[in-house]
C-alpha cells in the first residue's frame, strides 16, 4: 500500500497540513505492521502491536499531528519493546518454575498437623511464662520476646545483670520443664 503523500512530514512543519494518528494509522496500516515485523520480526507481534497502538489512539482524544508517521512508528517501536521485555519475563519465570526444579517433599508449612503441634507447644509455653513469679517473668518478657539486651534490662529494672542471669535462668528452665512435661522435645 502506497502511503498517502498529505500525512508525510514536511521538512516545514508549518507548512504541513495536520492529521489525526487515527487517519495515519488506517490509511497506512499494512506499511506499519510492515515496519514491525521489519524491526522485531513476528508477523503476529507486529500485527498485536499495531492493534494495540489503535487501541491506545481510540482511548485518547484526537489531535492533530504533524508528522503523525514518525510519531505512529515512536510508538509502535516502543509497544513492540514492551511486548519482547514482557514476554522475556514471562518467559524466565517459567523456566525459573520448571518442574525438575521444585522438590520433591510436600512443604512442611502446609501441614495441619504441624500448625497443631505449634499451637500447642506456644500455649504450654505462655502458661509456662504466666507461671513464673512477677520480676522473672518481667525480665523473661524484656530480653527474650521484646529482645532487649540483658543490661538493659537491668538498668530498666535497675538490678545487676547477675539478678537477670539468675531470673533468664529461672525462666528458661520452667519453659523446659513444661514442654517436657506436655512431651514436647527440646
Amino acid at each position: 500500500m502506497v502511503p498517502d503523500p498529505a500525512l508525510r512530514p514536511s521538512s516545514d512543519l508549518g507548512s504541513a497540513e495536520p492529521s489525526t494518528l487515527l487517519a495515519a494509522l488506517l490509511a497506512n496500516y499494512d506499511d506499519l505492521v510492515g515496519y514491525v515485523q521489519r524491526r522485531f520480526g513476528a508477523s503476529g507481534l507486529a500485527r498485536d502491536v499495531v492493534h494495540e497502538a489503535c487501541l491506545q489512539i481510540l482511548t485518547r482524544p484526537a489531535k492533530p499531528a504533524y508528522a503523525p508517521l514518525g510519531l505512529l512508528r515512536r510508538m509502535l517501536h516502543n509497544l513492540a519493546v514492551d511486548h519482547c521485555r514482557r514476554r522475556d519475563v514471562r518467559q524466565s519465570h517459567e523456566l525459573s518454575c520448571a518442574p525438575e526444579d521444585l522438590p520433591d517433599v510436600a512443604s512442611e508449612a502446609a501441614d495441619p498437623a504441624r500448625a497443631l503441634d505449634a499451637r500447642r507447644e506456644f500455649a504450654v509455653l505462655v502458661r509456662a511464662i504466666e507461671s513464673l513469679p512477677e520480676r522473672c517473668r518481667e525480665v523473661f518478657v524484656l530480653h527474650k520476646i521484646h529482645g532487649l539486651p540483658q543490661a538493659e534490662v537491668a538498668a530498666l529494672l535497675h538490678v545487676s545483670t547477675q539478678t537477670i542471669e539468675k531470673h533468664l535462668r529461672r525462666g528458661v528452665q520452667a519453659c523446659c520443664t513444661q514442654l517436657s512435661a506436655a512431651g514436647f522435645r527440646q
